[in-house]
């Protein structure tokens, strides 16, 4: 990992195997839902259903206030280091950008999440792990670290803007509105002018990050280069908040902020252009 611009914010499964009974460690697992962390789970990690970091409209809940709450739930304070992870290898890189955006610093995502803890034989229990719960107040939201929607409808006339459109094909096209086909009041399509380029390609197979070099041919190849200011977006802000995370942190790219609002907000805003195709 050390081709990475910032090899210190990852760790693999033989580092947290070697520190799972560190006192200051936290490891947080986040998924949709808990069945699969109470079934089988890494030794002393606390489960965020991902439904706790949403608001009912499906935005991310950016509240101060509610993610102190889970910090604090979860024995966690400004000095805890944290370990993210999922069972989708991406996850850990989306907590980071939240715990970031808040003003902790203490964070590391495990390189290939739970996929990979498994294929290197890494201990799971089902017991739930609990700590005494802490008060941590924390900052931000970090503006710096977010674009809102007035700042991408300009970024539409700016050449040395890119709007990076990090959902499906099928997403980008308009045939689907996350997982499904446009329903309701659902519009299916893109920002013009965003390229395309699907978050997952920045992976290996086995869930791990594919090479620095890698990474960079990939995103060039699109005109994705880091003279110019990358302004990621998907359906929820989870999957562009992961690519932030690439861009900044495994390939050093200056300019970077997340549209956190994405694809559900901007969808549903009045008089902005949408590409469908």
């Amino acid at each position: 990992m050390s081709q990475y611009a910032h090899p210190e914010v990852l760790v693999d499964t033989q580092w947290l195997m070697e520190h799972l009974n560190d006192s200051n460690l936290r490891i947080l697992e986040v998924d949709m839902n808990p069945e699969a962390y109470n079934d089988a789970h890494i030794p002393g990690a606390v489960f965020w259903p991902i439904a706790e970091l949403m608001r009912p409209d499906l935005s991310l809940n950016l509240d101060p206030v509610a993610f102190s709450a889970l910090l604090g739930k979860s024995g966690i304070n400004a000095h805890t280091t944290v370990v993210a992870y999922g069972s989708y290898p991406g996850t850990g890189a989306f907590l980071f950008w939240l715990f970031r955006l808040f003003g902790h610093p203490n964070i590391v995502v495990l390189n290939g999440g739970y996929q990979q803890w498994i294929a290197q034989g890494g201990a799971v229990v089902s017991e739930l792990s609990t700590f005494p719960a802490t008060e941590y107040r924390v900052q931000g939201p970090d503006a710096n670290l977010r674009v809102l929607s007035a700042e991408v409808l300009a970024a539409l006339e700016r050449p040395d803007q890119i709007l990076l459109d990090v959902r499906t094909e099928a997403e980008y096209t308009g045939e689907l509105y996350l997982m499904e086909p446009p329903q309701g009041d659902e519009v299916g399509g893109h920002i013009p002018g965003a390229v395309h380029l699907d978050h997952a390609e920045t992976l290996n197979e086995d869930g791990t990050f594919k090479s620095a070099d890698e990474l960079h041919t990939l995103f060039q190849q699109q005109g994705i280069t880091p003279e110019k200011e990358i302004f990621p977006y998907c359906a929820i802000g989870g999957r562009s908040a992961y690519i932030w995370f690439v861009l900044t942190y495994l390939l050093g790219y200056p300019q970077v902020r997340n549209y956190d609002g994405s694809w559900q907000e901007w969808s549903r805003l009045p008089n902005v252009p949408i590409d469908q195709g």
